[in-house]
């Protein structure tokens, strides 16, 4: 039964037709060859790419929930959930195709991108059938171990490990750790409204900052589709009052994370200082990596995972929003909480691509501490609310 306290889904979706259309007839706009040779000779192919992308993005949402209600891919309110009528999780989609346009579009298309592309659009599509019919763990991680071998098959590998066969299996390994763990991070942060699309959008602005800094003209396209991108779906997926009014889905969160991850691989973050270079991706995405270690940690010492499988199986409120969230007792601040400190340590990285190396190292040390304080606070503040 629909609670009559709130307005109904149709009742605040009546601006989707009209946003519908804007945003569709911006993207035709552009799309149309004379405009997008003005940008280019204008040197203005960032600010296309911004736009096209957030153009698709915002205009397509409003098919999608539609096309959500129609299909039956909606997440069913519970007891657990902060929504109070069926929601459509199919966003993703419309996220991923105007991330996807704006690089065609661009002809953004070099042998390492379309590995990228490929692999992200299955796991796309394995995300979209497990929000259908809920596919076993071990389906997902086969898909995401997979695509992450296309990317490193195409040569886009870390090297922290000197060369050598030795340093090149870890190389490897470590490059199919960082993706396969960035996209599950990424996917468990989607519990909240807005959460995992403002991360995103937060991540690949510290990312395109880097890219053009550093000269890297297409890794600073790619992050810019995917900024235009997330903006383009955000104001649907999150309301300040309101539960939004669509969600990403595995489908959308996997992509994210996946994409992001890969163009981290790709990225040439410093030349000067290994240390540099090493913990610029690990700041920018450290709020990923600090809850993917905490909840690891946790539910190995408190023995409630004692398998990998039981570890890829286990489904649990105990992340970094959820913890927040009961220690400030909002949905919203915890989100705002994670936006903040997700900021910090992006310009920490900032200040840290120009530090020698004893900068560097106080810079991360920094930084772990900053996680710390959040660790002991959150533990503080839950315990006196229990």
């Amino acid at each position: 039964m629909t609670d009559t306290r709130h307005p109904t889904a149709a009742g605040r979706a009546r601006w989707l037709t009209p946003a519908a259309v804007v945003g569709l007839a911006g993207a035709t706009l552009l799309l149309a060859t004379p405009v997008r040779d003005l940008f280019v000779s204008e040197g203005l192919r960032w600010l296309y790419i911004l736009m096209l992308s957030f153009a698709v993005s915002f205009g397509l949402t409003p098919i999608m929930f539609r096309l959500g209600h129609r299909l039956g891919l909606v997440d069913q309110p519970g007891e657990r959930k902060i929504h109070w009528e069926p929601t459509p999780r199919i966003g993703g989609l419309a996220l991923y195709l105007g991330f996807v346009v704006a690089v065609v579009a661009n002809s953004i298309l070099v042998d390492w991108m379309i590995a990228i592309l490929v692999s992200g659009s299955l796991l796309l599509v394995v995300g979209l059938l497990d929000d259908k019919w809920e596919l076993p763990a071990w389906v997902k991680l086969s898909a995401q171990v997979g695509g992450a071998g296309l990317v490193i098959y195409s040569g886009k590998v870390l090297t922290l490990f000197p060369s050598g066969l030795p340093g090149d299996v870890a190389n490897i390994l470590l490059t199919l750790l960082w993706i396969v763990g960035i996209t599950n991070a990424f996917n468990f942060f989607d519990g909240m409204d807005g959460l995992a699309t403002g991360l995103a959008i937060l991540i690949a602005c510290f990312m395109g900052l880097v890219a053009f800094d550093t000269n890297q003209p297409y890794l600073g396209w790619l992050a810019l589709a995917m900024i235009g991108a997330g903006i383009g779906f955000f104001p649907y997926n999150f309301s300040v009052r309101r539960p939004g009014l669509i969600f990403l889905g595995d489908g959308g969160s996997t992509f994210l994370g996946f994409t992001l991850a890969c163009l981290a691989v790709k990225g040439n973050w410093a030349d000067h200082n290994p240390i540099v270079s090493f913990s610029n991706p690990l700041l920018i995405f450290g709020v990923l990596i600090y809850d993917m270690i905490h909840i690891t940690v946790e539910r190995v010492l408190t023995k409630k995972v004692r398998t990998v499988k039981e570890w890829i199986d286990f489904v649990g409120q105990d992340h970094l929003h959820h913890r927040l969230e009961r220690a400030l007792g909002s949905r919203q601040a915890s989100v705002g909480m994670i936006f903040v400190l997700t900021i910090c340590l992006g310009l920490a990285a900032m200040v840290l691509r120009h530090a020698d190396t004893a900068d560097a190292v106080m810079l991360l040390a920094q930084a772990v501490l900053i996680l710390l304080m959040i660790t002991i606070l959150e533990r503080g503040r839950g315990s006196l609310r229990e």
